[in-house]
């Protein structure tokens, strides 16, 4: 079973568990994802009215599966064959939902109709656990006061409720010295919070989604913050950041470890929060996006920089299948091979160490020259990049927003636009596609034509860098299929609304 499925955080050994996770083997959780997995899979079988019906719909007998090593030929769910197919409570276990507890959160609908997700205190837990252990590792809370500041949407979507749960959960074990405040995304408030209250504390901790603490960070001399006054560390989730925006978190804040200092969830409102980026892995990440060949030897060609995350295979059990991710979870609602519909892969510490040296590297040796040996777990990859759905179509291939954000933190370009866009591909009078780039100014920024023009040069040299096809097409049409550059007021409604996440995409 997960290691704090049925059983309080307050009673886990959490020293106990980071030594594991630093001088354990990988083969060992490894195992113990097996074990967890072949086990929910026999538990919803039995006790699943709604995947009972699954599986003999799909004519499979749960028989057949008689290890671990059977585990891939379990048809898969998702949203539409299985969570929207049957009723909720038949999804549940001994199909019960009434007579129980939940907390429900929903998605955002930006892909369709929400979709509500129950959870129960074992998956708040988890996540209370699995912060615990990142937050002594990275953070370091049992020797320095902290300030948490939830600045994710406190809704009915999950980032924020869940996060003051799991943040609350491990301030009431009586361990740390650890206070939360929950503004929410008034940055407003944000920005207060910092000034009044981040002086009496070692630390302070900022969760977040990344474009809304762009604007945290951009706004805070406007109010007379001065971030070098602070020791200031970031928790994000919910997007793919960029090395370099992470690089521009350090100069505006000058947080002391590029290693440490921040962090990227990988989760979802259907299973929580799954995996999240540790000193290892943004080593490793940092070395590929300064490397094409061996970011090419971990990734593949996919032309655009995924999250490069570690997660414990007993708590979640990842799997890839020709570029699509699966996850097994006891989750509020139990799923076993559920399709993320997110595009990625899963690999072992040990296939990544044999990748590095096949290029020369002796990635131990890079871990002692960072002085990261401490903050090592070996525990296995998954990295995930975005979807299709989160692209536009121009001239048959894709464009993804990572390369325009790359744009977007030139320093010029910092100076009058705040760094959030949205991508559209229309058409002019004569039928030609036309790819719009919709610009949100600074506040209280007039617009300019030389600001468009140097978006221009900056997103073009960038989709010329990154993208082939788009540098085999411009090499055929030049300048006509040039980015149009739209300015916008700062916070307008139609594509920068306050209030959640930012859309970097949207459809004609």
């Amino acid at each position: 079973m997960p290691l704090v499925k049925y059983k309080k955080i307050q009673n886990t050994n959490v020293n106990k568990v980071l030594s594991k996770l630093n001088k354990s083997k990988e083969g060992y959780f490894s195992k113990r994802g097996n074990i967890m997995a072949f086990s929910l899979f026999k538990e919803m079988s039995k006790r699943v009215p709604a995947y009972k019906k699954f599986l003999k719909k799909n004519n499979f007998d749960p028989n057949t599966v008689k290890s671990i090593k059977d585990f891939s030929k379990i048809p898969t769910i998702d949203k539409d064959n299985y969570l929207k197919e049957y009723p909720r409570e038949e999804l549940c276990w001994d199909g019960d939902f009434r007579h129980n507890s939940w907390v429900i959160s929903t998605t955002s609908g930006s892909t369709g109709e929400p979709f509500y997700f129950p959870r129960q205190d074992e998956q708040d837990e988890q996540y209370a656990f699995t912060a615990e252990l990142y937050l002594l590792n990275n953070f370091n809370i049992d020797k320095k006061s902290t300030l948490y500041i939830v600045a994710f949407p406190m809704g009915a979507w999950i980032g924020g409720v869940f996060t003051y749960e799991a943040i609350k959960t491990v301030a009431e074990s009586g361990k740390y010295n650890l206070s939360i405040i929950t503004p929410g995304i008034s940055k407003v408030e944000v920005i207060k919070a910092v000034k009044n209250l981040g002086k009496d504390f070692d630390q302070i901790i900022i969760g977040s989604y990344g474009p809304f603490l762009k604007d945290i960070i951009d706004d805070a001399s406007t109010y007379g913050v001065d971030w070098v006054d602070y020791d200031v560390k970031f928790v994000m989730s919910a997007e793919a950041i960029s090395e370099g925006f992470r690089d521009y978190l350090q100069n505006k804040t000058g947080f002391k470890n590029i290693f440490l200092d921040t962090l990227n969830h990988y989760g979802t409102v259907d299973m929580g929060t799954m995996a999240h980026e540790t000193p290892l892995a943004i080593l490793v990440r940092r070395l590929a996006v300064g490397d094409k060949d061996i970011f090419r030897s971990i990734f593949g060609d996919i032309g655009k920089t995924p999250t490069l995350a570690q997660f414990i295979p007993e708590m979640f059990y990842f799997e890839s299948d020709n570029g699509r991710l699966y996850c097994s979870a006891y989750s509020g609602v139990p799923l076993v091979r559920y399709d993320l519909k997110d595009n990625g892969d899963v690999f072992t510490l040990d296939s990544l160490v044999k990748k590095l040296k096949d290029k020369g590297l002796d990635l131990n040796k890079l871990i002692e020259k960072e002085k990261l040996k401490p903050y090592i777990w070996n525990l296995p990859f998954v990295h995930v990049f975005e979807r299709n759905d989160f692209s536009v179509s121009f001239f048959a291939f894709q464009i993804y927003p990572e390369t325009i954000k790359k744009a977007f933190l030139n320093d010029k370009i910092q100076e009058f636009a705040t760094g959030k866009f949205c991508m559209e591909v229309n058409y002019n009078n004569d039928g030609r596609q036309i790819f719009n780039i919709h610009t949100e100014l600074r506040r209280n920024m007039v617009k300019e034509k030389s600001m468009g023009d140097i978006i221009n040069k900056e997103v073009l040299a960038h989709l010329l860098s990154d993208n082939s096809e788009f540098r085999k097409t411009y090499e055929m049409y030049g300048d006509e299929i040039s980015p149009n550059i739209i300015f916008w007021e700062y916070e307008d409604d139609k594509y920068f609304k306050v209030g959640g996440k930012q859309k970097w995409v949207t459809k004609c």
